[in-house]
Order: C-alpha cells, then sequence, then structure tokens
C-alpha cells in the first residue's frame, strides 16, 4: 500500500488490489459458478464485499494519516470483534481459553509498537475509526463464511467473490483518472506494480488461503492471523533497513502466547 500511494492515490491502489486478484481468479470463475448453489451466492457476494472490497479501501484511506504501527494495532482488533460478532450473531461459542488467548495477544501487539525506535502518532482519530470498520468487516466475514460456506470449496469462493467484485472496482478505477495518468513513467509503473502485487499475493492468494483456514481450524482462530501482520511488517522493515529491538521480540513471544492458549484443549 505505502508503495503504490508514492504515485497513486489510495483509491486507486486499492482498485488495481481488486481488479488484479479479480483477474487472476477469474478463470476459476465459472466453475465456481456453476458448482456454488444459487441461495450461497449472495453469501459468497456478501463475502467479497465485508471480506475484501471495503477493507481494501478502508485501509489504503487510513494509512493516507495514520502510521503503519497504529493500523497493526487497531487491525488486532479483529479477533475481539470475531468473538463478540460471533457470540452475538453466529452462536459462536468461546471458552475461558479463547478469551484469554486473545486478549494475552492483544497486550503483546499494545506493547509491540512503543518498543520500536519511532513512536506512535494518532494524528487524526476519524482515520484511526476507518480501521475499526474494517476489522468489523473482517470478523462479520469469517463468521459468515465458517456459518454459510463451510462445505464449499475455497477457490470457489473466492473466484466468485472476485468476479463480483472485478467491475464495481474497474469503474472506480477508471473514475479516478488512472487511465489518462502517464503510467510508463517509472514511478506509476513501480506503483502500480506495488498494488498488483499486492492484489495477486496479498488478496488473491491470501482469500483462498484465509477460507481454507476458516473452514479447517474455524473462524476465531482463522482471525488470529491479524496477531502475524505485525511481525510480517517488522520482516519487512528489516529489508528496508530498520531496526528490530529485543522488546520487540519478547512481544511477539506474547502475541504466540496468546495464539498457544485459545488453541488449548
Amino acid at each position: 500500500m505505502k508503495l503504490g500511494m508514492q504515485a497513486l492515490t489510495a483509491i486507486q491502489v486499492a482498485s488495481i488490489r481488486i481488479s488484479s486478484a479479480a483477474i487472476v481468479l477469474l478463470p476459476f470463475a465459472w466453475i465456481a459458478f456453476k458448482n456454488i448453489p444459487k441461495k450461497k451466492r449472495v453469501f459468497v457476494a456478501l463475502s467479497g464485499l465485508l471480506g475484501s472490497f471495503l477493507p481494501a479501501y478502508l485501509y489504503c484511506i487510513a494509512e493516507t494519516k495514520i502510521n503503519s504501527s497504529l493500523a497493526a494495532i487497531l487491525n488486532s482488533l479483529t479477533p475481539l470483534f470475531t468473538i463478540i460478532v460471533g457470540v452475538i450473531f453466529f452462536r459462536l461459542k468461546a471458552n475461558v481459553y479463547k478469551l484469554a488467548g486473545v486478549i494475552i495477544g492483544f497486550m503483546g501487539l499494545i506493547l509491540l509498537p512503543f518498543t520500536a525506535h519511532q513512536a506512535i502518532g494518532l494524528n487524526d482519530l476519524s482515520y484511526a475509526a476507518l480501521i475499526l470498520l474494517a476489522t468489523i468487516c473482517y470478523a462479520c466475514n469469517v463468521n459468515m463464511v465458517s456459518r454459510y460456506l463451510q462445505q464449499t470449496v475455497a477457490l470457489h469462493v473466492a473466484a466468485l467473490a472476485f468476479c463480483f467484485l472485478f467491475l464495481p472496482a474497474f469503474i472506480i478505477l477508471a473514475a479516478t483518472g488512472y487511465f489518462q495518468l502517464p503510467l510508463l513513467q517509472t514511478n506509476f509503473l513501480h506503483a502500480t506494480f506495488a498494488a498488483s502485487v499486492l492484489g495477486i499475493i496479498g488478496t488473491a492468494v491470501a482469500t483462498i488461503l484465509f477460507y481454507m483456514l476458516v473452514k479447517k481450524e474455524g473462524p476465531l482462530f482463522a482471525s488470529l492471523v491479524t496477531y502475524g501482520i505485525p511481525v510480517i511488517a517488522a520482516i519487512w522493515g528489516l529489508i528496508y533497513g530498520e531496526t528490530i529491538t529485543i522488546a520487540e521480540i519478547g512481544c511477539l513471544l506474547i502475541i504466540l502466547a496468546g495464539v498457544y492458549i485459545v488453541n488449548k484443549k
């Protein structure tokens, strides 16, 4: 997202992300359409909207004003919202281990940014609220997939969902004036490439794996992948010359302890 927004707007990066994911999955869309019952297609469409489309735009817009550390912390609320939404609307059973594990993992994420060299700046609460809204979308999606699409092939769900999303994303991209830009210039090529990689790897492939995880391990455990985001962000930081502190590694161990406890029999 950050690389894409060096030359493109947040809306353009999000639109390319969704469009590129849809193009990659398009060859599987017809098979998916034939194999998914008509009564389940509405849930597939909702899953695409809540799990990919809305969060893509919300995150890009939010990260124009807030830093990545704060975004990662707010994103970690997904498991908590998964429990809340699941218990209220989907009859999810959350025992004391699950609740304790999520809380412990969340504590690790709360501490993580304060151990970094650069402090968190909460510049605009309204933009931070966009991340919160995205996590609620994720929580609703993971519960819905677990409840209504449990027996549906993960690839089929992802392919059909992004088939529904392609046209609105492409229309939005065109409306922003993207195709009138000097796209052959190096900075625009790099930004488009970054947004496309985000769509193909971080959205299309990741969505399929995520649906597989929901089916295999359940909604709460699947939502715990949000705990891995700061870790991956730290690895990217190392690649770009940033420093990882001992305290940050300690926070990682707290997070992993929470993941262990939430899966304790």
